[in-house]
């Protein structure tokens, strides 16, 4: 057995206790600011420890198998749901406005902690392409760029969710004014780590195999994804998008955004799919 596997499946309870203690937490408008604090701390405190385990985990991995976690699907998984996590806790600690999003956030990571859970966690070896500075600039600017998308699709969530059934539980949040603003400020973010990534990606694929452009699937994905995002943006900077219709917008970006990532380059033949 993986030696990191004990430590990948403790930040896989803990990410899922920080679910449970987000989406126990009663209702903002009935909730005391010392309610709100205690259960912040709760649910960030068990955040953080699963920060903390699946750090351990990644630095196991990285120093037994010789390089760091962006070849198969399980490295990947564990590597994002580790700064996924970390860019909601950043999030979470510098405005504190975000911290009401942790019952739309929190679940969304405990998917990829589930899939994380199944996927195999076999050792690989890495591909001779993949020796190049400029892959970490690559996979730093997803990395930037995926979690700007996230707390930014937890600010819509919040605004949706508290138009519909679950109002009661969220009457206590900021306007949609506040947490629009903010979401799009997110998003302008991750348009630019999304370019960076996109450029990095091909100054790489240059190096590594003789062409900047190929129209392999993740790079046409990669592209639609851009394009996406940056009418989006486009869309809300120039006409006048209600916060609701905004919040639809960025729920789709990022979920267009969630399969170029996880889904492509792991049904793809193509190069990106991983090991060579």
């Amino acid at each position: 057995m993986a030696s990191e596997l004990p430590w990948i499946w403790l930040a896989i309870a803990l990410y899922a206790a920080a679910a449970a203690c987000a989406m126990a937490t009663r209702p903002l408008a009935a909730a005391g600011p010392g309610t709100r604090r205690r259960a912040d701390a709760a649910t960030f405190g068990l955040l953080g420890a699963g920060l903390a385990a699946l750090a351990w985990a990644l630095a196991t991995r990285w120093t037994r198998i010789g390089h760091g976690p962006f070849i198969s699907l399980y490295e990947v998984l564990a590597s994002s749901l580790w700064s996924l996590g970390l860019a909601y806790a950043i999030a979470g600690w510098r405005a504190p406005i975000v911290r009401r999003t942790a019952p739309v956030v929190l679940p969304m990571l405990l998917v990829l902690a589930g899939w994380l859970a199944v996927a195999n966690p076999a050792d690989t070896h890495l591909p001779p392409t993949y020796e190049t500075a400029v892959l970490w600039f690559h996979v730093l600017s997803g990395k930037v760029f995926l979690g700007c998308a996230l707390v930014a699709t937890g600010l819509a969530g919040l605004m949706l969710l508290r138009a519909g059934p679950c109002a009661r539980r969220f009457a206590g949040a900021p306007s949609d004014r506040v947490l629009d603003a903010l979401a799009w400020r997110l998003m302008l973010a991750a348009l630019v780590f999304e370019s960076l990534m996109l450029v990095a990606g091909a100054v790489w694929a240059q190096d590594a195999w003789g062409r900047y452009w190929a129209w392999d699937p993740l790079e046409v994905w990669s592209l639609v994804t851009w394009l996406a995002l940056s009418a989006a943006v486009h869309a809300r900077l120039t006409w006048r998008v209600t916060p609701r219709l905004g919040a639809w917008m960025i729920l789709g970006v990022f979920a267009l955004a969630f399969l170029t990532f996880f889904g492509v380059p792991f049904v793809s033949t193509a190069p990106h799919k991983g090991v060579l």
